[in-house]
Formats: C-alpha cells, structure tokens, sequence
C-alpha cells in the first residue's frame, strides 16, 4: 500500500508531480477531480429516460455507477483526468471543411484517421500510473478510455480542464473540443482543482449547423438523430428519412465542432500515431466502396473504424454514395454490390439506386 497518510501534506505536492509526468508523457492538460459529480446523475437519468440513448444499452445498464465513481472502482476517492490532443495536421480545419464540401468525396471524423485512440491513451495513462507507483508505492487505481461506464466529460469538467459546451463536448479557451478524455480513478486523496468558468456564452453556431437537427436543445443531445451515432453505433439499418441528411459523411461528424468559435485555438497533435492512414482525409467514396472485406481488415487493423467492422462500413458509403452526384462511377459502383451477401448492405444500396433513379426524373424534393 502507498505510504500517504490522508492528510500527508506531500499531496499537493504528488498531484503537482502527476501534472507534471502528465505533460511529459504528452498529455496536453491534466487535472484532478473528486468523485462528486453533483446533480449529475440526475441529468443522465433524465437523457435516459428520454430514450435518447437508442440502441446503446451499456449507457443504461450500468445505472447509478457510471455518476458515482467510488461504487464503479470501490476505493476511489479522485479521479486524475488528462486531454490529449489528436486533430492530425493533414487534417486541418479548413481540408476537413474541404473534404466535407466535396460530396463524391468520403468524410470520416478527423479523431479516427490514425492509431485506434483507445490504445494510444490507454497506454500512456497506464504509463502515468506506473510512474505514480514508482514515487509511491503500490496503489489501488483503475485506468478508463470511453470504454466503461464512465461520464468523463463531466469529470473533466471538474478537474478544471474545460466546461461543457452546447453540443456537449468538453471546450476549453486554448485547446477547443479536439481532444481525446482518459482517467485514472485512484484511491489516493488529492487536491482537486478548480472548475472553469463556461464561455458559450449566447453562441448557438452547433445546434443551428447539425445536419440532422440532434442538438435538440442546449446541452442535451438525441443520439438516435447523431450522425456519430447513425454511423458507428446503431447496427442495423439506417432510417431512411435520415439518410439524406448524412451527405458523404461515412464515419463520424464533426460538424459542431468545425463551426465552434474554440476550435481557432485548437491545437494540432504531435502524436505520429494520430497521422492519417490510407489517405483517409482525402479519399473518394467509389474507391472505397470497391474494398473487400480482407482490404477493410487489412487497412483498418489498429483504427477505431475496424470495430464497425465491413458490413456497417458499406452501409454507410451506401448512403454517401446515394446523396453523391449520380455519375457512371457512381451507379457502377453501386450496381456492382447490388447483390451484396449481406441484406443490411443490400438495402441500402437498393436505396442509393432508387435515390439516383429519383434524381433522373426530377422526382426528389429532399
């Protein structure tokens, strides 16, 4: 067991000493939070009571624990909480905006170009708490990246490292939203830091700019609207009244946070595991509707999209490809999987085709 007494006055001093590794390790803010998290667990009763969760069952199952960290990993009693930075400089703001614009083009949320983020942070704060354990000793913790039960935005919110924004991302004045979260929950006593002040202030730009309307209201988000969500969550198929509204968007969104004021000061990652892979910032939906299964494995091992696994991946270029300008690549690409051995892929690319024949008799009013 570490050597601290509960109130061991080189607590300040270890917490300053974690920050410090922290920045070392690449973490571009850390700070620590208690295990409070207030009128939290009421808010997300609500949301899911709301049924705004859709098919995402884990957000329920684990009830009252994921807003009560020291029921979640008995023994907590802080939560040290990092941000790190992963917008990839090939993937600029304005090239996103580019890419976004281009509706034979395929755009995939910047987060998830290069090395699957849940391995890149969970290594590094697995890295912190060994170095916590050299200082101290053997230690109760437990390390989370947005793979638990787990409400780390509003445990970043309390360790100070930004406020919640509209669209419900963490911000912060010199960072933005472009930023991964990961915690250690501990069971060691530290001094918790300060909130930050919220800085929204009348701005509304990401609730007026999502394409499927999901902002519903400040701060409260219907996942079952969220292209995030439509694209990488929900298993089957895609409602067709919000097809359209995806456009060429085939893995993510990040609409809300290319509007955001904040993101003028988001810094670009220095993280050689966050650079774009397989010219995903710039790639054209028929090329990649023409993948096989093995290309998909193959090209996606190690990123967060090879946990959609192939058949959601073509479901969803399906759709881009529907909203895309009909051309003879187009509707060659589309034809060519019309017989796909998957009927969920089937269905959407029976859709596209509808979708173009309707274009060609000026019969669509979407």
């Amino acid at each position: 067991m570490h050597g601290l007494t509960q109130t061991s006055p080189d607590r300040a001093a270890l917490a300053a000493q974690i920050k410090a590794w922290g920045k070392e390790l690449g973490f571009s803010a850390v700070g620590i939070a208690g295990v409070d998290l207030g009128d939290a667990e009421q808010a997300l009763e609500a949301w899911l009571a709301a049924g705004f969760h859709g098919e995402m069952d884990y957000m329920a199952r684990h009830g009252s624990k994921r807003a009560r960290p020291a029921e979640l990993v008995p023994g907590t009693v802080s939560v040290v909480s990092v941000r790190l930075d992963y917008w990839p400089e090939a993937g600029r703001a304005k090239d996103a905006e580019a890419q976004l614009g281009d509706p034979e083009g395929a755009y995939v949320s910047r987060y998830a170009m290069g090395r699957d983020y849940h391995k890149v942070l969970r290594g590094r704060l697995q890295r912190l708490a060994e170095r916590i354990e050299a200082q101290i000793g053997p230690f109760g913790h437990r390390v989370f990246v947005d793979s638990a039960p787990v409400l780390e935005v509003e445990l970043a919110t309390k360790a100070g490292l930004g406020w919640r924004g509209k669209h419900t991302l963490l911000l912060d004045r010199q960072g933005g939203s472009l930023f991964f979260l990961g915690e250690i929950f501990v069971d060691i006593a530290l001094p918790e830091d300060a909130p930050v002040a919220p800085h929204c202030g009348r701005c509304t730009a990401c609730l007026e700019v999502c394409p499927t309307q999901a902002i519903v209201a400040p701060y409260k988000v219907d996942a079952r609207r969220c292209i995030s969500y439509l694209t990488i969550e929900l298993k089957g198929a895609i409602p067709e009244e919000l097809r359209p509204l995806l456009g060429n968007r085939i893995y993510g969104c990040d609409d809300c946070q290319l509007v955001c004021p904040w993101n003028r000061f988001a810094k670009l990652s220095r993280e050689a595991e966050f650079e774009v892979r397989n010219g995903l910032d710039a790639a054209g939906l028929v090329e990649l509707f023409a993948w096989s299964a093995d290309e998909f494995d193959t090209r996606m091992a190690g990123s967060a999209i090879f946990r959609i696994g192939f058949e959601r991946w073509s479901r969803n270029i399906a759709v881009a490809l529907g909203n895309a300008p009909p051309s003879t690549a187009v509707l060659a690409a589309l034809r060519a999987r019309s017989e796909d051995p998957s009927p969920l892929v089937r269905e959407h690319v029976a859709w596209a085709l509808a979708r173009h024949q309707s274009k060609s008799h000026g019969e669509l009013n979407v």
